[in-house]
Parts: C-alpha cells; sequence; structure tokens
C-alpha cells in the first residue's frame, strides 16, 4: 500500500468502457511517481483552489499552464510544501526532482497541444 500518483494528458470526449470506467479517444501518459509526498500536497492545493471539496483520493485535478508555471518554480526553489500522510512515505522531492521538471516541459507541451491535463492519485 502507499501513495500512487498519475498524470496524463487528454483529448476529446470521454467514453464508458465495459467496466464502466471513462476512455478519452487519446491518452497520454505524462507522469507516475510512487510515494511523492510534497508532489501530493501541491496538488491538493491546485485542487482546493480549484473548488474541490472531496477528499483528495482517486480524484481528478485540472492543470493550468499557471499550475505547472507555479509547479516548476516550487521544484526549483525546493519549496514543494511539507506534506504527510499515513501510507505517503516519506520527502521524494530531490529524488524526483528531474522527473518532475521533465513533466513540467511535458505538460507544458500537451496544453500547447490542446490537451487537458489531469493529475490523479490513490492512496
Amino acid at each position: 500500500m502507499g501513495l500512487d500518483q498519475y498524470a496524463n494528458a487528454r483529448k476529446g470526449e470521454p467514453t464508458i468502457d465495459e467496466d464502466g470506467c471513462k476512455e478519452w479517444e487519446d491518452n497520454i501518459e505524462l507522469g507516475y511517481w510512487r510515494k511523492h509526498p510534497h508532489l501530493q500536497g501541491f496538488m491538493e492545493s491546485v485542487y482546493h483552489n480549484n473548488g474541490g471539496t472531496e477528499e483528495f483520493n482517486c480524484v481528478d485535478v485540472e492543470l493550468s499552464i499557471n499550475d505547472i508555471d507555479n509547479l516548476e518554480t516550487n521544484i526549483k526553489e525546493a519549496a514543494l510544501p511539507e506534506t504527510e500522510g499515513f501510507f505517503f512515505g516519506n520527502d521524494s522531492s530531490e529524488y524526483y526532482r528531474e522527473q518532475d521538471l521533465g513533466f513540467c516541459a511535458d505538460a507544458r507541451k500537451a496544453l500547447e497541444d490542446g490537451y487537458t491535463v489531469v493529475y490523479s492519485s490513490w492512496w
């Protein structure tokens, strides 16, 4: 058990498959992290700032170009918010630093190409 985190670029209208899950006509995986709690804290802030009211687990948060820019700044300044959770593990910001910056670049490109960038997590 633990914190699993995903980022995808999606385009098109979703359809529902036979298991009741949404599928998009174009879906690209932009990132996967395992136990990156401070990234989770950043994304939870985005979720709540966008009006999210549910527990931040198994929900999607759509990321704007401003969110990506703020994330990149926080990564570069080692300023992701300290976040703890029973299944989250220890701070892994330095371990994921280059991957996080790569995600920011890929997400920015996906947004420019007309995709919607979405982050989700499960713990």
